[in-house]
């Protein structure tokens, strides 16, 4: 009961979640729950503006429709690279680097660049915390909280991100999507303060490799449950909006939330902790600028321009992008 309490909480007040591939209901929720990770020196800046942190969790995704680099920054192929890749004398941490050991910029983007991009953004939010801008550090933190998240999801760091290569298309949005939206209510979420991090960009690559190591008992538990349930248990159809759509039905949902004992709770767990971390690393590398004296909201001009991102994401046309687009 005091997990479900504490959930609604969590969720009271912020806009409605659609269910999308985290999913928009995973990236608002875990840009909410880090907030309240921070210290109390960061607290009150953060929790005055955690309706705009949860709303715009979810806009690095939004992107992807109308910037073409953009896909690639949420998603790494691990598994093109070799074991060792996530290993300190694996792929190189400087971007520069990855790049002439890729043999280009193409080709390191077409297998994903996330830990990369996790390093960059917490760069631009230290230098946004120095500047004192308010904008900048609010949209940033946004952005960051949803590629830290990615970075933790076992699916994101595949190419076989959507079971097509193994006949299970469609795991991607069960994992991350469909599971916690069933089952958040009865997960435990509170992680405590978040910690500074010595080594931001090694931690980037080890939240990759946890996830990771995942991977494996993903599909497998898939397989096991779909072994067991015939195909008419395996999908339904529930209503969403004004659509009736297909879905893993809530039977075979369960039974594989139970085979991955845990899995997902303890993700989300791990996540909401990490972008936390990396707010408040950020902070502090930045020198701890006192918040209070920042304006407290984002102005005006940064919200129009917010709106206008959204409004160009909804008017582009849906076509396939590179990277895991399913």
């Amino acid at each position: 009961m005091k997990k479900q309490l504490l959930l609604l909480l969590l969720l009271a007040g912020w806009p409605g979640a659609p269910a999308r591939a985290w999913g928009f209901f995973g990236h608002r929720l875990l840009n909410r729950l880090a907030v309240y990770t921070l210290p109390p020196e960061m607290l009150p800046f953060f929790k005055g503006n955690i309706e705009y942190l949860t709303a715009n969790a979810t806009r690095p995704d939004s992107r992807r429709t109308v910037v073409p680099t953009e896909a690639p920054r949420h998603f790494m192929d691990v598994d093109v690279y070799g074991d060792s890749a996530l290993t300190a004398h694996g792929l190189p941490r400087a971007y520069a680097d990855a790049v002439a050991l890729a043999g280009g910029e193409d080709s390191l983007l077409r297998h994903g660049i996330v830990p990369w991009q996790v390093a960059s953004m917490k760069s631009q939010l230290t230098a946004a915390f120095q500047a004192g801008d308010t904008d900048r550090i609010l949209y940033l933190a946004a952005d960051l909280g949803h590629y830290v998240a990615d970075a933790c999801v076992p699916l994101h760091t595949t190419r076989n991100y959507n079971g097509q290569l193994t006949g299970q298309r469609g795991i991607h949005a069960l994992w991350e999507s469909r599971l916690p939206e069933l089952q958040a209510a009865d997960y435990d979420l509170l992680t405590g303060q978040a910690p500074y991090l010595e080594q931001p960009i090694e931690a980037a690559w080890a939240a990759v490799a946890r996830a990771h190591a995942a991977v494996d008992s993903v599909f497998r538990m898939e397989s096991a449950v779909s072994a067991e349930l015939a195909e008419d248990r395996k999908y339904g159809y529930e209503q969403r909006g004004n659509q009736t759509i297909r879905t893993y039905s809530r039977e075979f949902s369960q039974a594989y939330h139970r085979r991955l004992n845990g899995q997902v709770e303890r993700q989300l767990r791990y996540a909401a902790r990490l972008i936390g971390a990396f707010w408040y690393t950020s902070w502090v590398d930045a020198g701890q600028p006192d918040l209070g004296k920042l304006p407290q909201q984002p102005s005006g001009a940064a919200r129009l321009q917010v709106a206008a991102e959204a409004k160009a994401a909804l008017a582009a046309p849906e076509v396939p992008l590179p990277g895991h687009d399913e």
